[in-house]
């Protein structure tokens, strides 16, 4: 049977990371029916099918070939250490893994672990960075519900993920370091592809980057004086050369760029202090270079 040419995409089915990654498939053009109880999800208008499956999963589906593309925490591609190229960073999904210790421990520095028991669901990254800092530890794998292992007497200490760090203090831990920063990635099978699929994902890509961008950017309005065209345009850190309009009053324009959402914060004191008013922001679905 000759290999379909339709991209296969792996996705969390269920997971900190299935929202999102939905939301910028639909944001970038894609076009499908209701997900959530499907494994294999096809795209009306793109040639590409979705495969959802469990976020531990993944990295080897793409490594053996079974999905072209994956969308994948950071840390679970590490954990297992396949054998795939990372493509690009998603810039959502973020959080660390950390050492976390019981409050009002005697651990108050990673030596203090030397010989400890650690509960964590990643064994691999936990030995390696202890291993890194000339440590020896015993792991305690534990799916789901590290943070109880110490009050049980399973482990001394844990290594999870964390986000805001509300789950640790919620059960008497503290963070004591960070392990591993993670997100979420778009990783690609290291196996050889079509032309046809990796035309595929060159447009994929490009779809990606312009939502990515989009969402660091904000398009922004104002309006000033004519005469302090030039030192606004020299304020404005735009990606091209502002759009400049004619107002009613001929001696006021109207500006129009786009500026990274950062750096607005940082110059709207100095757009006014140029002239300029009425300064508005809107937000940028998409953009393309």
């Amino acid at each position: 049977m000759e290999p379909t040419q339709t991209l296969r995409i792996a996705i969390q089915k269920s997971g900190r990371l299935t929202d999102k990654t939905i939301r910028l498939l639909q944001n970038i053009g894609l076009v499908f029916d209701g997900y959530k109880d499907r494994l294999i999800v096809p795209i009306q208008n793109f040639d590409v099918e979705l495969l959802l499956i469990r976020d531990d999963d993944i990295p080897e589906y793409v490594q053996d070939g079974v999905c072209d593309l994956g969308f994948v925490g950071a840390n679970v591609t590490a954990e297992v250490g396949a054998d795939v190229t990372v493509l690009r960073d998603m810039e959502y999904g973020r959080c660390r893994l950390s050492i976390a210790v019981p409050k009002n421990s005697r651990f108050r520095t990673p030596q203090d672990l030397d010989g400890c028991r650690i509960a964590t669901s990643y064994p691999n990254l936990t030995h390696a960075w202890f291993r890194g800092q000339g440590l020896s530890v015993q792991t305690v794998k534990i799916n789901g519900a590290v943070e109880i292992a110490p009050r049980l007497d399973v482990a001394d200490a844990i290594c999870d993920l964390v986000s805001t760090g509300g789950t640790l203090k919620a059960n008497g831990l503290e963070e004591l370091t960070v392990v591993f920063r993670s997100e979420a990635q778009l990783i690609r099978t290291n196996r050889p592809l079509s032309q046809r699929k990796s035309d595929l994902i060159d447009k994929f890509l490009v779809r990606i980057g312009g939502s990515q961008l989009a969402e660091r950017s904000r398009y922004i309005l104002m309006n000033a004086p004519k005469s302090a065209l030039g030192s606004i345009t020299g304020i404005i850190p735009a990606l091209k050369s502002p759009t400049v309009l004619p107002l009613a009053d001929p001696d006021m324009i109207a500006i129009h760029s786009v500026i990274p959402i950062h750096q607005f914060w940082e110059v709207m004191e100095e757009l006014k202090a140029a002239g300029a008013t009425g300064i508005v922001i809107l937000p940028i679905e998409n953009m393309i270079l």
